[in-house]
């Protein structure tokens, strides 16, 4: 539970990190050779069952494959929101993204919040790590913030190229209201080349320049989320033109979106294998840590203009929607040497990584408190599991609540749902005027939670 706030205005927030991490004595005396390395790789609306490692007999994945065999596949792995800005908020905070403001409950949008963004009061993952010496590096898709100065040279990445924008055109980097979103750093810049490729050659210059350094590697893609195009796809988009209500891509068969899905998410396995391929080659196996894992999870059908997009498995419900299937996510540590192969079924979220990240870096505060999220280190390390703790989602008027195997879901005041997963994993039995008094107790915490996060607000206006 968060205790402090942050102070907002550049210079405190500088000043406040350094104190939080201690940085005199953690950012100069650490042996760069004791830091690890981390690369953190998010796919876009990629489902739970979209990858053979998770079930997928569809797309072939070989190389995240071979992360899950060397090492963690979870199965109760969680985004924190079931869209993209939100997860993004909580994975590179360690926090609730509703600290920040209810725009952070669901994606900012480029109509209404093109000129908002994350908060500088908000400490970040780039900024914790820069502090104690790393080089970081972010390409892909940013989505908390349109243009400076919210994009992630404001927030603690020494190197960005991508779009700020929640979606964009795979080949021309046009996004949906028809703007050129293509950065280099803080200027606009467009570049020729497929978005997941760029994004891996982008990726890789930036191993090789900072091998002898420790560093942050964050890589989140666009794919596989729309316009719906693979590397061979036709180009959709250009510029001047409005494509919200069009937003889709050049689709043959909207009721079989599968095939052009299939080529992106084969095209981010790609990349992976590219990574790992140098990684090895240039010997920095034993001293970096892979993380690999979805923002939310897949689109199944776009009402009813697509369908057969996206796999989610077994589970229930689609991006969107706080039954498991928006928000039980495919996530995978790799750490080889360090980390043990296996399968584990602990309940984690996105907010979980940054408090560890930091932990494994030797920079984790003192003051554990300061994150929702907590570290993970023990479990990855370990083996070591985690204590039973309660967890909360919301977007809008929709909230779910996780304790243990329990999950109580309340649409508005309408609907109300109650799932014990771990026997109905797929929540197909309500068991809401069965077991009334846990639905008495999850509500009740939930109220607590909300109580609390409207006391200790971080959101100050967006500076």
């Amino acid at each position: 539970m968060m205790k402090s706030r942050f102070v907002s205005g550049r210079g405190a927030v500088l000043l406040y990190v350094m104190t939080l991490l201690g940085v005199g004595v953690l950012g100069t005396n650490l042996a760069a050779a004791n830091r690890p390395n981390f690369v953190v790789i998010l796919a876009d609306d990629l489902g739970y069952g979209d990858l053979a490692c998770y079930g997928s007999r569809f797309n072939q994945t070989p190389n995240i494959d071979r992360l899950a065999a060397e090492g963690i596949r979870f199965t109760d792995f969680h985004s924190n929101g079931p869209m993209c800005t939100p997860t993004r908020a909580a994975l590179l905070t360690g926090m609730y993204q509703q600290r920040f403001g209810s725009m952070f409950e669901s994606a900012l949008s480029g109509k209404v919040h093109f000129d908002d963004g994350l908060p500088h009061a908000a400490l970040t993952l780039a900024e914790g790590l820069r502090e104690a010496g790393y080089a970081t590096g972010c390409f892909g898709k940013w989505h908390l913030g349109y243009h400076p100065p919210f994009l992630p040279m404001d927030h603690g990445f020494d190197e960005f190229v991508g779009l700020a924008s929640g979606d964009g055109d795979h080949h021309s980097h046009i996004d949906r209201s028809g703007r050129a979103d293509w950065w280099h750093n803080d200027k606009l810049m467009l570049e020729s080349g497929y978005t997941a490729d760029l994004l891996v050659k982008h990726s890789l210059s930036f191993i090789e320049r900072h091998k002898s350094q420790p560093f942050l590697l964050y890589v989140p893609h666009l794919a596989i989320h729309f316009p719906w195009q693979g590397p061979t796809d036709p180009s959709h988009r250009t510029l001047g033109i409005d494509y919200w209500n069009d937003k889709w891509g050049l689709i043959s068969d909207p009721m079989n979106v599968s095939p052009h899905v299939k080529a992106m998410v084969e095209s981010i396995d790609g990349g992976v294998g590219e990574i790992l391929e140098a990684l090895h080659r240039l010997e920095l196996v034993e001293n970096t840590m892979v993380i690999f894992l979805s923002d939310n999870g897949g689109y199944t059908h776009y009402g009813d203009s697509h369908r057969n997009i996206s796999s989610n498995g077994r589970l229930r419900g689609q991006k969107t929607e706080l039954f498991e299937g928006g928000h039980r996510v495919p996530a995978i540590a790799w750490w080889p040497g360090r980390i043990r192969p296996g399968v584990s079924d602990q309940t984690i979220m996105s907010f979980d990584l940054m408090p560890t990240l930091l932990s494994l870096a030797g920079a984790l505060p003192g003051n554990a408190e300061t994150f929702d999220g907590v570290d993970l280190s023990d479990l990855l390390l370990s083996e070591k599991r985690i204590g039973e703790r309660t967890l909360f989602w919301k977007m809008d008027d929709e909230v779910a609540v996780r304790r243990g195997d329990w999950k109580w879901i309340r649409q508005g005041n309408r609907d109300r749902f109650l799932f014990h997963l771990g026997e109905d994993r797929g929540e197909t039995r309500n068991l809401a005027t069965v077991y009334p008094e846990k639905i008495a107790s999850l509500s009740a915490a939930f109220d607590r939670w909300s109580q609390q996060i409207s006391e200790t607000p971080l959101f100050d206006g967006g500076q």
